[in-house]
């Protein structure tokens, strides 16, 4: 399809889906108040909670000494599935208010300790959360919560831009049942001198997404048994994706390129993505372009914020601050489809934040989006330079702005037109 066929094609589709898609929804107010009603009926007015916990939760403030949790869904356990990130919420078409939901469905009972003490943490409170983790379904628990549940239920416009479940203090926990573990974990566990980069790699290979690994990880269960640490969830999920994506990465190393310049494009809660395909050697950058408005860059009256990172074909050697765990799980997004084509190709991935994002869900749906952008049709460009150009005027800046930010754009000739907004 050539590319003015099938931008012309792809902005009928997203009209469709505006017309369909909901408004800005805060009855996240009224579903946190009604948790209290629910929690005191699931604790019978002690302080036992059993619950099916399908995930956990490992806090980042005041490393190494920190807060670490079993997440369960209150008053939702026969569907306790459904609460964990996964990629099935994209499948599943969830929405900014239905993420919200379903986190603050969430009681995080929780325990402080310190991440560098648990490699042979299989009793007590942080046994039960290991087993949580690395079983491949929910797992039937109880929770002793300390001197009866704690919860904040202040509502504030805090908890709309960082929608957590409230929480409660755990004195300890048992497991109602015996979890079930994949035989692949089972190996990564028992091997106490695996570095944890090539366990997360293993996993990925045995057909494990990045979401199951980043959970293990989290627990303390990956790595030699003198250096496992709790590792903090936001930390987990970048880790993961930027060791997969560099596995990924080798296996496309001495690939042919990709023969023409190929323009995918796909647009879920908000966000635009166009990823650009070229011939030549792996190169990549992501550039993220936030709307006034929008939940990074709430100031409506403000000017559209550009950030960005790049690599070439050695990679980097640092962390990405301006774009953090977006540019990651971009980048893995395409390397997956890359590597599964078995070619390489220079990518350029342009993320459009529109005021349609009015609420931070994670960078799950930015690996998502850019995973599945690669599913049906694809436009064709005669150039790199044409593909951006065109892609640029359906973008809410001018390409001499886009220039100026953009490594891969910079070196395209300019004209006047460029210069207009």
């Amino acid at each position: 399809m050539k590319l003015d066929d099938y931008v012309e094609f792809e902005e009928n589709e997203r009209a469709e889906r505006r017309r369909l898609a909901r408004e800005k929804s805060y009855e996240l107010m009224d579903h946190l108040e009604s948790f209290q009603h629910r929690f005191e009926e699931a604790t019978g007015g002690d302080s036992v909670f059993g619950s099916v916990s399908p995930s956990i939760f490992v806090g980042s403030s005041n490393y190494p000494d920190l807060s670490t949790g079993l997440l369960s869904p209150v008053g939702h356990e026969r569907e306790a599935e459904k609460f964990e990130t996964s990629g099935a919420w994209y499948e599943e078409g969830v929405s900014i208010s239905d993420v919200f939901e379903r986190r603050t469905s969430l009681l995080n009972s929780t325990q402080g300790v310190d991440a560098r003490n648990v490699s042979d943490a299989w009793d007590g409170f942080l046994g039960v959360q290991r087993e949580v983790a690395i079983a491949d379904r929910p797992v039937d628990v109880e929770v002793f919560l300390d001197d009866g549940p704690d919860l904040d239920f202040d509502v504030t416009a805090d908890d709309v831009a960082t929608p957590t479940g409230p929480r409660a203090r755990a004195a300890d926990a048992d497991l109602a049942e015996n979890p079930h573990v994949p035989r692949p974990v089972k190996k990564t566990l028992e091997d106490d001198d695996w570095r944890a980069e090539g366990a997360m790699t293993y996993l990925y290979r045995r057909g494990f997404d990045v979401y199951d690994i980043n959970t293990v990880l989290s627990a303390g269960a990956l790595g030699r048994d003198d250096q496992r640490r709790l590792v903090p969830t936001r930390w987990s999920i970048t880790a993961v994706d930027d060791t997969v994506g560099k596995y990924l990465r080798g296996t496309i190393r001495d690939r042919r390129s990709v023969d023409t310049v190929q323009v995918w494009r796909n647009e879920y809660l908000g966000n635009a993505f166009w990823v650009i395909l070229a011939p030549g050697d792996w190169e990549f950058e992501l550039v993220e372009i936030k709307s006034p408005g929008s939940i990074w860059h709430p100031d409506p009256e403000g000017d559209t914020y550009l950030s960005a990172a790049h690599e070439n074909r050695e990679g980097r050697t640092g962390y990405v601050d301006e774009t953090a765990g977006a540019y990651y799980a971009s980048r893995f997004g395409v390397l997956e489809h890359l590597s599964e084509r078995g070619r390489q190709a220079k990518v350029l991935v342009l993320r459009h934040v529109s005021d349609d994002y009015w609420g931070p869900v994670g960078v799950w749906q930015v690996r998502e989006s850019v995973r599945n952008a690669f599913e049906g049709e694809h436009g064709e460009a005669e150039t790199f330079e044409a593909a951006v150009r065109e892609v640029a005027e359906h973008l809410p800046v001018s390409l001499a702005r886009l220039r100026k930010k953009s490594t891969m754009v910079a070196g395209l000739q300019s004209s006047l037109a460029d210069w207009t907004t």
